[in-house]
């Protein structure tokens, strides 16, 4: 019997992660009536229609923006890449909804804060297995993949991994420039 794929989270992301292409993020590889892309795996956020702001992890309700008070919010494919802004070593075993077996040995794992190339935004996950602190390095270039947590006899729970850009590889045709930003007050673009 065929496991099903399901996400940790649904709804964060789409694509099924077998270089198909599509999928709304639910595991079962259904194509998207919006023209996602082959292999278009990414994480989806929202965009306020009233200010534009971009959220993730996304939200269907209300602007997070405090000056905003929009509804009227849209799912949006958020960057395949960005940069490294932060890493660490996780030691200890998390708690739900990471999904871990109590009887296996715990194994550390890496954490990414990435800050996404358009968005300008920082999205925290883990790094693809075998990528340690000792690979990264902030301000390094970074991709999203489709990665595993975990699986049982019925399911295969998905997730995203983030791992390094070979240096050589360029940037996909889909994926948006990173804007110039204005002056502000920390020279990165936010006030």
């Amino acid at each position: 019997m065929a496991r099903t794929r399901r996400p940790v989270v649904p709804g964060w992301f789409a694509g099924d992660g077998d270089g198909g292409g599509g999928g709304n993020g639910d595991g079962n590889g259904k194509g998207r009536p919006d023209g996602f892309g082959a292999g278009g795996f990414r994480l989806l956020g929202t965009r306020c229609g009233d200010c534009g702001a971009v959220f993730f992890p996304r939200v269907d309700s209300f602007c997070r923006n405090p000056g905003c008070a929009g509804t009227e919010l849209a799912e949006v494919p958020l960057s395949r890449r960005g940069t490294v802004w932060s890493y660490t070593d996780g030691r200890y075993r998390p708690p739900p909804p990471y999904v871990s077996d109590p009887a296996v040995p715990w194994q550390p794992y890496t954490l990414v804060a990435v800050e996404l190339a358009a968005e300008r935004m920082v999205v925290l996950g883990q790094a693809a297995p075998g990528v340690t602190v000792a690979d990264l390095r902030v301000g390094m270039p970074v991709e999203v993949a489709p990665g595993v947590l975990g699986e049982d006899a019925e399911t295969v729970w998905t997730t995203w991994w983030w791992r390094p850009v070979p240096q050589d590889e360029p940037r996909p045709q889909d994926e948006p420039v990173p804007q110039d930003e204005p002056a502000s007050h920390d020279g990165r673009g936010r006030a």
